[in-house]
């Protein structure tokens, strides 16, 4: 943890309030009964300060949020959810420091961030059995046979590949397409480039693919968009977050480049559409989880709760309504391992209670649900299109079987 960031833990830890802590000990609440029932301890990593922290911030905070929504409304059959969590800035050293600390401290559940360290992870989630629900949607996760205790509601980032080279191909019938995928340079970035690689030719489909890393470090990307033009793609697909997305949009645009962008869900929101300003327009999103504007549904709870803080989820954002429905769904797991043991739980009982998550309703996505098979909670994603800076639907959900 960077200096900023250990002199914002102490005032943090003592600023939190039921079932949100940093180091909290475990505490009893009260039942209907007059039984008393164990709190849950819930560990959480999140990146507020590193490489990704302009949408793990939203997302971090739609977490929180529904912890304190879910406990003040009596918890997860009477059992409070109590959350213990750090930023780890994106460092996968320190993502595992605090994974085995919150473990050691009794945590049943762990809710993690990137691709990076969730993989480095695996092994000691494997071990412990904890149930692990990743903001890191990468393929090599949704296989319980490898990664047993890993899930994530959400559509991979293979997934969302594929959903896009299909797109681009229905929208070129009998035409020769090239594609160049503009990808951030990590395990993140890389996730789903062999997965659509092997989707063309398992398909037989006449798009050429090309992939370009985004190195952190960059201040433009006019070499790579170069590069792009020479191989005269016309559509970028984008795996990156919004920030650099953004760059890349507004060099595009600079370019005079007439190839259509296509962002993967960690960019297709708000704020690229905030940073790009009018380069933003017409890009194509591949969006599981829909954006919270006005008439979206799965919003009330969400809005109810954020009354008292004066604001809305359309003014939080995408990633916060996505972080408020994926501790949703860990809750979901949890509830069903509560009423399946008789009020005890343990990982394997939770990781029991998740894959029996079937058809559960967002509002916001298609319905989420898991198996003893595949631990993805979604097999498709519709297609979003800004239009006059808004986001507007194009397409129904697009569903490419696994």
């Amino acid at each position: 943890m960077n200096r900023f960031a250990r002199k914002l833990a102490i005032p943090l830890c003592f600023a939190m309030l039921v079932g949100v802590a940093c180091g909290k000990d475990s505490k009893k609440t009260p039942s209907s009964t007059g039984t008393t029932k164990e709190d849950i301890k819930v560990g959480a990593i999140f990146d507020l300060s590193g490489a990704t922290a302009d949408v793990g911030t939203p997302y971090s905070e739609g977490i929180r949020d529904y912890i304190d929504f879910r406990n003040a409304a009596g918890g997860v059959e009477g059992h409070k959810l109590a959350l213990t969590w750090q930023d780890y800035g994106y460092k996968v050293p320190q993502a595992e420091q605090l994974y085995s600390q919150y473990v050691s401290q009794g945590a049943k559940v762990f809710m993690g961030w990137g691709t990076g360290d969730t993989e480095a992870l695996r092994p000691k989630v494997n071990a412990d059995m904890i149930p692990f629900m990743s903001a890191s949607l990468a393929e090599t996760l949704t296989d319980p046979s490898v990664t047993p205790y890993n899930f994530f509601p959400s559509a991979s980032y293979s997934q969302q590949m594929r959903i896009a080279l299909q797109y681009i191909s229905d929208q070129n019938k009998g035409k020769h397409v090239e594609v160049a995928v503009f990808h951030n340079d990590s395990p993140f970035g890389t996730s789903p480039l062999e997965d659509g690689k092997k989707y063309i030719a398992d398909k037989k489909l006449d798009i050429g693919f090309k992939n370009y890393p985004m190195p952190a470090t960059a201040t433009d990307y006019v070499a790579q968009i170069g590069q792009a033009t020479s191989q005269k793609a016309k559509y970028i697909i984008i795996q990156n977050v919004a920030k650099p997305a953004a760059k890349l949009a507004s060099d595009l645009a600079g370019a005079k480049s007439t190839a259509q962008v296509v962002c993967l869900n960690w960019c297709a929101d708000e704020l690229f559409v905030k940073l790009a300003g009018p380069a933003a327009e017409k890009m194509i999103g591949v969006m599981p989880y829909a954006p919270p504007v006005e008439g979206t549904a799965g919003l009330d709870d969400i809005n109810n709760f954020l009354k008292a803080k004066n604001t809305t989820a359309k003014d939080k954002g995408l990633h916060y309504v996505q972080g408020w429905y994926t501790m949703a769904t860990m809750a979901e797991g949890i509830g069903n391992a509560l009423k399946a043991n008789n009020d005890k739980v343990d990982g394997p009982s939770i990781k029991a209670g998740l894959e029996k998550v079937t058809d559960f309703k967002t509002g916001v996505t298609d319905p989420i649900s898991f198996s003893s098979t595949y631990h993805a909670g979604l097999k498709s994603a519709p297609l979003y299109q800004v239009t006059g800076g808004t986001f507007k639907k194009i397409s129904e959900p697009i569903t490419i079987a696994k």
